[in-house]
């Protein structure tokens, strides 16, 4: 790649807002159609009504943060050389690899969708796809910890 094709660190943290402008969207139209299809919410579990609860509005709480972090980033030329040099620093890109990387985040972000749904519609695919996430966001912290200890 010659390095005038490459896109500017700017252009980066535009493309970040425009994902999570995008996430934001998908998000409420996921819960405009879940909302007609309906689960049972007499068969819903306490902790699947607050899993559910917790991932889904504290994934949009965050998306809604990473916006606005991003568009302050813009404003502030000093906020944006010192984001850039922390995401190229080697240690955190060690131990963000070491930690599962980004197979892993994607995996996350699948398992989250799918946890969030199993809990409105199906109490046993809940409890599978609830002990899977927490057995993935247990395995990413105790390795990002073991590594970061080297």
């Amino acid at each position: 790649m010659r390095k005038s094709d490459r896109r500017s660190y700017t252009e980066t943290i535009k493309w970040r807002i425009r994902l999570c402008w995008m996430l934001l969207a998908a998000m409420l139209v996921y819960m405009v159609v879940m909302g007609g299809i309906g689960g049972d919410s007499r068969i819903m579990t306490r902790l699947a009504d607050i899993t559910s609860r917790v991932l889904f509005f504290g994934g949009f709480a965050y998306l809604v943060s990473r916006i606005v972090h991003n568009k302050k980033l813009l404003k502030d030329r000093a906020l944006l050389k010192e984001q850039l040099r922390t995401e190229q620093d080697e240690r955190n890109q060690y131990l963000h690899d070491k930690s599962g990387g980004i197979v892993l985040d994607v995996l996350l972000v699948i398992l989250l969708f799918i946890t969030v749904t199993a809990a409105l519609l199906n109490m046993a695919a809940f409890y599978v796809s609830f002990a899977i996430l927490a057995a993935a966001v247990l395995l990413k912290i105790t390795a990002y910890l073991v590594y970061s200890r080297r």
